[in-house]
């Protein structure tokens, strides 16, 4: 007949708990797993399967209850670990939705609003159609694989109840906020310079000949020329995405 000892039994407790804390918080806000449309039993499923691959593999300290003070402390901690990889990597999609907005702001396409199924609520069609462009390349380069690959070196750059990271993980994520802006500026530079060459010369050709009507002539030309812009500029979409995304992947495996 096989003995379970109670602490065995927490022990086993233990190796599973932790590391399916910090997975279920990347996967409930994390690109893909985290969208609107994925019900939460199905994030929870993934997360319980992957905590199940990835606990034998993950060093758990025995020392501390699961359910003491301390061992609540390092659950909540590892939680918050997650929930962190998650946004740090949800920010990048978010750069590119907010460069479409820009550039739809410089083709007067302000007005028009899709709803994004991923986030549940309203995006501009330009940003829309940017997410689901920088979504199929997110998953024709196994962006998903790369996430859970990402995710599983945390436990060697921050152990299981450790404190040591969250200094450098809220340093980190302070600063992505920044990165947001940056990123989308870049991404939409290209974009945005080539629209406002072609305002500068729809004001050119209003002073040359007053009697234009600018009004009905320049806007369906400055849309036709923004469509134009858009299809040239999504080669640099996908770039800039990529490289915004291998940073992020490499910040969250590493943590420096």
């Amino acid at each position: 007949m096989i003995t379970v000892t109670q602490a065995q039994l927490w022990t086993w407790i233990a190796t599973f708990l932790w590391p399916f804390a910090r997975i279920a918080g990347c996967v409930m806000v994390a690109p893909g797993f985290g969208a609107v449309f994925v019900p939460r039993r199905t994030r929870l499923v993934v997360a319980f399967a992957l905590a199940l691959l990835v606990a034998p593999f993950v060093t758990a300290p025995v020392a501390i209850e699961p359910l003491s003070i301390v061992g609540l402390l390092a659950l909540v901690i590892e939680v918050l670990i997650g929930i962190a990889c998650g946004f740090l990597l949800q920010l990048v999609f978010d750069a590119v939705g907010l460069a479409g907005q820009l550039l739809a702001n410089a083709m007067g396409l302000s007005f028009a609003f899709n709803v994004d199924p991923a986030r549940g609520a309203s995006t501009p069609a330009v940003g829309q159609l940017h997410l689901v462009f920088v979504t199929l390349t997110f998953l024709a380069l196994d962006g998903h694989i790369a996430i859970v690959r990402a995710l599983v070196g945390t436990f060697s750059a921050l152990p299981i109840a450790t404190t040591s990271g969250l200094e450098v993980i809220s340093r980190t994520v302070v600063a992505a906020g920044g990165l947001l802006i940056v990123d989308a500026l870049r991404i939409a530079l290209p974009g945005l310079a080539a629209l406002l060459c072609a305002n500068f010369a729809f004001g050119f050709v209003s002073r040359a000949a007053p009697s234009l009507n600018v009004v009905s002539v320049g806007l369906p030309l400055a849309l036709l020329f923004g469509i134009l812009v858009l299809q040239f500029a999504l080669a640099g979409v996908q770039s800039g995405f990529a490289t915004a995304f291998g940073v992020a992947l490499q910040t969250v495996s590493g943590w420096r």
